[in-house]
């Protein structure tokens, strides 16, 4: 889930930059809160089954 969510953040803030050349603060936060999710999806793996 997390994942999805980080690519979907990624491909926002690109598409933003890209298309409004925006090098605002809200674009950036898209960028953050994409790399936040990518690494919560790393850290919160699950645990195997016993």
């Amino acid at each position: 889930m997390f994942l999805i969510l980080f690519l979907a953040l990624l491909v926002a803030w690109f598409t933003g930059w890209i298309m409004f050349h925006v090098a605002g603060a809200l674009i950036h936060l898209l960028l953050i809160v994409a790399v936040v999710s990518l690494v919560l999806h790393f850290v919160r793996r699950k645990a195997p089954n016993s």
